[in-house]
């Protein structure tokens, strides 16, 4: 699990280890992942924390031999580390562009591709990918993350078909109006309109919760999701039918 110290990824790691799973918490924020693991195990779950850039292949390998070392092979990829960026298309720098891809879509080519080895030698894996509302709509001043979630949809729909038939599922998730720390980073500067007006956008009249999406989340990795796949299942109330 990317992502995993905070806001819906950690509501995904708690949400699978309650299913049984044994979680393995991949993020940037090493003393926040270790604090995410630590309250797993003291609730009685397995689980491990794990430092880790995404955009550095040789840092996602150590990450991925440790949890196989502690908690055996991988059967269940969920990439939701992502970096959400506000700029004019105009004022995109090169930098930007490329910072922005390769967090959202690079990062999740490399864990996916990274573990697609232990998934196929158990003939059985899940592979969740956290996309963005933003690709289905579309999202001003957000050129670069919408372009990269929209490759992550991409990339989902061909993994689903490439390994469908090695008892492999990929789904993606695209969110909309979750109530996470980046979103209300995102409030705070401006960049978003406040809880008030987003809700108002939503037709169940609330914003969402990491609980929302770990739930949806959880089902796809379950063996009763094993007839869908290549799915976009929009957890958004509405917001984007």
């Amino acid at each position: 699990m990317t992502g995993g110290a905070s806001g819906m990824g950690l509501a995904i790691c708690r949400r699978l280890a309650e299913e049984g799973h044994r979680v393995a918490v991949l993020d940037r924020d090493g003393p926040g992942a270790r604090k995410a693991a630590e309250e797993l195990e003291a609730a009685g779950h397995r689980a491990l924390a794990c430092e880790t850039d995404v955009t550095d292949r040789a840092a996602v390998e150590r990450a991925l031999a440790e949890v196989r070392d502690r908690l055996g092979p991988v059967e269940i990829m969920v990439t939701s580390a992502g970096l959400v960026a506000f700029e004019p298309f105009a004022d995109i720098s090169p930098d930007s562009w490329n910072r922005v891809i390769e967090v959202n879509l690079t990062g999740t080519f490399h864990c996916v591709q990274a573990v697609i080895g232990d998934m196929l030698a158990g003939r059985w894996g899940r592979i969740v990918t956290i996309s963005s509302s933003s690709a289905q709509r579309g999202s001003p001043r957000m050129v670069h993350y919408t372009a990269s979630k929209g490759a992550v949809i991409a990339m989902t729909k061909a993994l689903a078909r490439e390994y469908a038939a090695h008892g492999i599922t990929a789904n993606t998730i695209p969110p909309s109006g979750i109530d996470t720390p980046m979103s209300r980073a995102s409030q705070a500067s401006g960049d978003l309109p406040g809880s008030d007006v987003m809700t108002r956008a939503i037709p169940v009249g609330r914003l969402g919760s990491g609980e929302d999406i770990a739930a949806a989340c959880a089902f796809l990795c379950s063996d009763e999701a094993g007839y869908i796949t290549g799915q976009v299942l929009g957890v958004n109330g509405g917001a984007v039918i």
